[in-house]
Order: C-alpha cells, then sequence, then structure tokens
C-alpha cells in the first residue's frame, strides 16, 4: 500500500436533546448529508448533488427477535469527523493498478432516551463519487435480526435498470422501466433457471437509475461479511426503496453476536453513466489486502471443455458415451493453448459423480473433489500442460450441497496445492442444502467467504459461479479473482427465450459490473452454433464477441468456443494480443442498456485496448485517442462490423484494417446493429 499522508482525527460532542442535526459534505462539496434525529426520535437522513435533491427523508431502524425495535426514542450523542487526507493504494490485479481513497467521513453516536437505553453507531463515509454507510451495533451476547428497514426515499419517478430481488439466483434478463412500473413478482417461477425465489416486489443490487435531470444513481452494498444479503423492496407510488435482507425457512435474517457491523450501504452518483463503471467506491469501502502476495495467481486468458456439454456435443457425465472431460480432449486444448499465448485450460465434468449432480433432491455426497474418472488422468494432463506452459484451471460443482464441499475443502486444495494448480471454477446450480437456505442469505454467505479463506491457505484462487453477489471483498481477499452472478453466455446456447438479446451487455456494463469481476465467457465465433442449436444463437456479432475482452471486465477471460471453430480466423488474432489485467481503464463514451466504449492499457506494457459494443441500434461511434501516450505512434489494428453485418442476419462479417494513430487522432466507427469493434493498439518504438 502507498499512503501518501496521514489521517487526521477530531471529535465534535452534541447536547443532549430531542431533535439534532448534522450536515457534512464530501471532499469536493459537490455531494452533501444531513444526518438528523425527529421529535419521535427516529433516526434518519438526506443526500444531495450539487445543491440537488438525491435522497429525500430516509430513515433507519432494525426489529429483532425477543428485543424491541431500534425505531424510535434515539438520541444522537456525539459526533466524530474524520478528515482522510488523499491516499492510493494498489490493487495486484485489477482495472486500475492504483486505486485513490479520498472521502471526508463521520461517526454518529446514537442512543435510546428509554430503557433498555441501547447504544450504536451510525458511520458515514462521503466520497466525490458517492456515499457508504452502515451501522456498529454494540453490545454484547447474541441478536437475531428479523428485519433491517435501511430506506432510500428517492426525489420522483426514475428510469432504471433491475433485476428482481431473487433470493436464490441472479441470472434474470434486465428490465428497463420507471421505478412505478417495477413488477419482480411476475418474474417469478423462470423456467430457464435452476433456483429461484422472489418473495415480494424487490430489486436485487446494484441496481442503476437515471433522473429526468440525467444523473445516474447506483445503489448497492459493500463489504457483505457474515450478514445477510441485501434486496431492495420497492413501493411503486411512493418510490421508497426499503433493504429487505434474503431470509431462511424460520424468518431469522441475520444472527450474530454483538458487537459487529452491517455493510456499507451504497450510493454511487454520476453526472455521466460512464463514471458509475470508473467509481472505486465499494472497493474503497473494504478493508485492504489481508493476504499479502498473491503472486502465484496469474491474470490469463483459458480456454476449455465447457461450451461443448452447453452445445450437446459432449457431457459431463461419463454413463453417456460422449463424456467430454477426457485425457485425449484436454491435452488437445492444452496444445490449441500453448500455440496461441493462452494461460490456461479448464476442464469440466473431470470427477465423480455428474450422473446424479441435478434434479435430485438427495444430492449430499455425490460429488468427489479429487476422484477423476478413469478416462481422465489428472496428473498426466497437468504434466503435460506444464510442459507446454498451460495451466490446469480446476472444477469443483457442489450441485448446491455445500456441507458436502465444506468436508472436503482442505483434501480437494491440498490435492491442487501438490500439483501446482492455482485456480479453481465453483459452482452452485440448484436448490440449497438444507432446504430453508437460500444462496443469498447469511449462512451462503458465510460459506463462500470459508471457501475463499480457505482456498487462500493452498493458495487457490476461486471464480464462484452461482455466487454471492461481488460487494468488493476481492480488495480484502484477492484470490477472489472473479464470479459469475448474471445472465452468462450459456443462456445463448439453450434458452427457450430467444436467448440474451443485444441491449444485455450495454446494460451489464452499467449494473451488474459496477459490483466486480464477470466471468462471462465471451469469445464465440459460431455464432449460429451450427449444426448442435439449430434453434439458438448468439446474438451478437463477432465483432461484439471481440470487443467484450476489453468492455466486459475480468482477470480470466475465456475464448469459450470449441477449438475447431478459431482456426482460420483472422479475427481471432485479437483475442491473442489481448491483455486480461490493466494499468489503468477509462470509459470513453456510453449510455445506459445502449452502449458502451472502453479503453484500457496493459498493466507492465506499452499497449492499450479498445471495445466498444451496442445494443439492436446500429449506430456511429467517435472515438477520441488522447488517452495514448503524447509524442508515440501506436500501430492499431482494428476489428470491426463489416457492412453487411447484423446480429441475426450476418453476424459473422468482420473487417479489418490497420493504421497508425497518435494522441491526435479521432476516429468515427460504425457498428451494426448488436455490433461492436475491438482495436489493439501497440506502441511503435
Amino acid at each position: 500500500m502507498k499512503t501518501l499522508s496521514l489521517l487526521f482525527l477530531c471529535s465534535i460532542c452534541l447536547m443532549a436533546c430531542s431533535t439534532a442535526t448534522m450536515e457534512f459534505s464530501s471532499p469536493s462539496g459537490n455531494i452533501v448529508t444531513d444526518v438528523f434525529t425527529t421529535n419521535g426520535g427516529k433516526l434518519g437522513y438526506t443526500i444531495s448533488h450539487k445543491n440537488n435533491a438525491v435522497l429525500d427523508s430516509s430513515f433507519i431502524s432494525f426489529d429483532f427477535k425477543d428485543a424491541p425495535s431500534l425505531a424510535e426514542n434515539l438520541q444522537i450523542k456525539s459526533v466524530k469527523t474524520v478528515h482522510e487526507a488523499e491516499t492510493v493504494w494498489e490493487q495486484p490485479w485489477g482495472e486500475d493498478r492504483l486505486v485513490t481513497d479520498h472521502f471526508v467521513g463521520k461517526t454518529f453516536t446514537v442512543t435510546e432516551t428509554v430503557p433498555p437505553n441501547r447504544s450504536f453507531d451510525l458511520q458515514f463515509k462521503l466520497y466525490d463519487d458517492g456515499v457508504g454507510f452502515r451501522i456498529h451495533l454494540k453490545g454484547e451476547g447474541e441478536i437475531t435480526i428479523l428485519d433491517e428497514h435501511t430506506e432510500f426515499q428517492l426525489m420522483a419517478d426514475h428510469e432504471a435498470w433491475w433485476i428482481p430481488g431473487d433470493w436464490d439466483i441472479y441470472e434474470h434478463l434486465y428490465k428497463h422501466t420507471k421505478i412505478s412500473e417495477i413488477d419482480a413478482i411476475k418474474l417469478q417461477n423462470h423456467p430457464n433457471l435452476a433456483q429461484t425465489y422472489i418473495p415480494e416486489n424487490a430489486v436485487n443490487t446494484p441496481v442503476t437509475m437515471r433522473t429526468k435531470e440525467g444523473l445516474h444513481l447506483s445503489f448497492h452494498e459493500a463489504n457483505l461479511t457474515n450478514y445477510a444479503g441485501m434486496t431492495l423492496k420497492v413501493d411503486n407510488q411512493s418510490y421508497l426503496l426499503t433493504s429487505e435482507l434474503v431470509g431462511r425457512a424460520d424468518g431469522a435474517k441475520v444472527q450474530r453476536t454483538l458487537p459487529f457491523s452491517t455493510p456499507w450501504r451504497t450510493i454511487q452518483i454520476a453526472e455521466t453513466a460512464g463514471e458509475l463503471i470508473e467509481s472505486k467506491l465499494i472497493l474503497n469501502l473494504n478493508e485492504p489486502n489481508k493476504l499479502g502476495d498473491v503472486s502465484w495467481f496469474k491474470p490469463m486468458k483459458y480456454v476449455g471443455i465447457w461450451w461443448e456439454m452447453h452445445l450437446g456435443k459432449n457431457t459431463w457425465e461419463k454413463s453417456s458415451g460422449r463424456h467430454g472431460a477426457t485425457t485425449e480432449n484436454a491435452k488437445a486444448f492444452i496444445d490449441f493453448a500453448s500455440a496461441n499465448n493462452i494461460g490456461g485450460v479448464l476442464v469440466e465434468g473431470w470427477n465423480t459423480g455428474w450422473e446424479h449432480w441435478i434434479g435430485f433432491e438427495d444430492r449430499e455426497g455425490v460429488f468427489d473433489f479429487v476422484t477423476s474418472y478413469d478416462d481422465y488422468d489428472i496428473q498426466e494432463v497437468v504434466r503435460y500442460g506444464k510442459e507446454k506452459g498451460v495451466d490446469l484451471i480446476m472444477h469443483h460443482e457442489t450441485s448446491a450441497a455445500p456441507r458436502t464441499y465444506e468436508q472436503q475443502l482442505d483434501t480437494a486444495y491440498a490435492m491442487m496445492q501438490s500439483l501446482d494448480i492455482h485456480s479453481v471454477k465453483t459452482g452452485y446450480v440448484g436448490k440449497i442444502i438444507p432446504k430453508g437456505e437460500y444462496h443469498h442469505g447469511q449462512w451462503m454467505v458465510n460459506h463462500y467467504r470459508k471457501v475463499l479463506e480457505t482456498a487462500a491457505k493452498y493458495q487457490v484462487a476461486i471464480n464462484a459461479h452461482e455466487p454471492i453477489k461481488d460487494t468488493g471483498i476481492r480488495r480484502t481477499l484477492p484470490n477472489a479473482i472473479s464470479r459469475e452472478g448474471l445472465r452468462g453466455q450459456e443462456f445463448n446456447a439453450w434458452a427457450n427465450d430467444g436467448g440474451n438479446p443485444p441491449n444485455h451487455l450495454p446494460t451489464v456494463a452499467f449494473t451488474r459490473m459496477l459490483s466486480g469481476p464477470i466471468d462471462y465467457t465471451p469469445g464465440i465465433f459460431n455464432i449460429k452454433l451450427d449444426p448442435y442449436k439449430p434453434d439458438n444463437q448468439v446474438n451478437t456479432t463477432i465483432a461484439q464477441q471481440l470487443a467484450l475482452y476489453v468492455v466486459i471486465y475480468s482477470p480470466i477471460q475465456m475464448a469459450a468456443d470449441l477449438i475447431e471453430f478459431y482456426e482460420g480466423q483472422t479475427g481471432f488474432q485479437f483475442i491473442r494480443d489481448v491483455a486480461v489485467d490493466w494499468e489503468e481503464s477509462h470509459v470513453l463514451n456510453g449510455e445506459v442498456g445502449e452502449f458502451v466504449t472502453m479503453a484500457r492499457k496493459e498493466r507492465a506494457g506499452k499497449n492499450w485496448f479498445v471495445g466498444s459494443i451496442t445494443n439492436e441500434q446500429a449506430r456511429s461511434i467517435d472515438v477520441n485517442f488522447a488517452f495514448l501516450t503524447a509524442g508515440k505512434s501506436y500501430k492499431a489494428r482494428i476489428y470491426k462490423d463489416g457492412k453487411d453485418a447484423h446480429w441475426d442476419d450476418n453476424p459473422t462479417s468482420l473487417a479489418v484494417e490497420e493504421m497508425d494513430i497518435t494522441s491526435n487522432t479521432k476516429l468515427t466507427i460504425d457498428l451494426a446493429e448488436g455490433g461492436g469493434f475491438a482495436i489493439s493498439l501497440i506502441m511503435m518504438e
């Protein structure tokens, strides 16, 4: 960590009274928060941006089991002000190597004026890109939270991009409606989801909004630790959002030993959509790296035995006679990776148990995470990969039976360590066993954290699928390298609703991606999925598939198609060239759900890469290359939609051109419907 200046503390004490108010602002003064108590002792806050109200009076309270609610008769007793001068910390991997942390913070000590006279702290941090706050509950003993009522009182009927507040999965398509039109209940029981539970009209976070004045807002949480995930219940008439924690069958939401802090509740505030992506608020509200040196994990591109199962060419289970995870097949992928600057190979279906992994109630004890099928020699695959300079990526599907996984964690990770394997893709398909727990509840939040912490002891990095949402914990535990947590590429292979529409990823960039890295598995070149899936296709052009390596961030990026479909393809050169770890990243332009253009500079290098994607609308994108080093020339290779390209009619039409570019260059590039472009910029000496 690099600290550029010191932390200064001062305290301000308030006289006891029935009402109190305290106004303070972010470092620039643009964001102002007012914390107050009413005459009845309710604790609330407001937020404004450049003298325009963002949130009206919003209140915070808790309901407990076997204890009075913490809602009224509250009094602000003292305030501690924390002025932190600008600090900069370094990510071991990420979108930007250096992250600036600059906030003004206040801690409000609040007490009850009536028995039992409990006390707690309300902690605020104001940044120039948003606000974070949390409650620190004091005392001792066990406590059960039945409900946390944290309010966000919107000022108007904003546009919103949202998915329903599903307690079990995030794999819904984003909806674009007014707040008044949000109806999560109608999205219950989606036929393409292996697990889903939507108990009320709520949305999952991050949820992104735009006011009629053009201000962009995103509501989420940071540092979700030993607590239930938060959804936001929606009042369609008053435009009030209220926290609704993911619960369990007995009605409890959180069980903790006092004292403890809740996760940070976050509001990112931006004048442009691109500024939301560039915000580091979520990361800054997490604790610093606790693992130290994690150089044993290398950001990489990878290929693997995965897409062929979704296409139906091969299967995970051996008994089908079309087993994908064979030694021979794995070696073919290793050969391809070695020849094409690709660092890893993922192998799914390698271990016993796949004959009984989904659609059964008795899934406990099904998977063995150290025993291979007899047609897959893991030691030989690892040896062959090392000989070729390619790492094996392990795969652990749990079939949503986390207790079985926990029983084998140390054994499985010790085997990985002995084989010099440093990353694993985990999966949790299906309804959680034991019944009554949900993927996003406290019990599973703790399981996902246990997996991360155990993996770190064995120098293993985690790419979690069917995960808990990212809340920036990758800063504290940087072996949390990526996760799914959205409707991914595989839906294009088999969903009966036509797959992911062209507006999906231009929406994801401004919603789900605000929380952290995404293992989306781009790079499909056989767009029509011939001959395997005649009724499905990927609803983008090849140029957009290339652009996703820059637009959708992850330190691991899959070239997901069958390797035979890359042979002889001009566009595959971009996948060979593109980096996955970045020195700096910039959003050049974009609007939520419409289009986005990203530029990223490779870490420990001089080259840049640019990617741009659009929705169903064809458009012309202006690119200003002022981000390049002045006085230097770059050899640009531009991969763009051909003149006749279209995501449905002609998705494989690709044009490639080369030119010299400097920081003074400006270009206009045409994007087809569902299209994009990708540019590699190689500095010339």
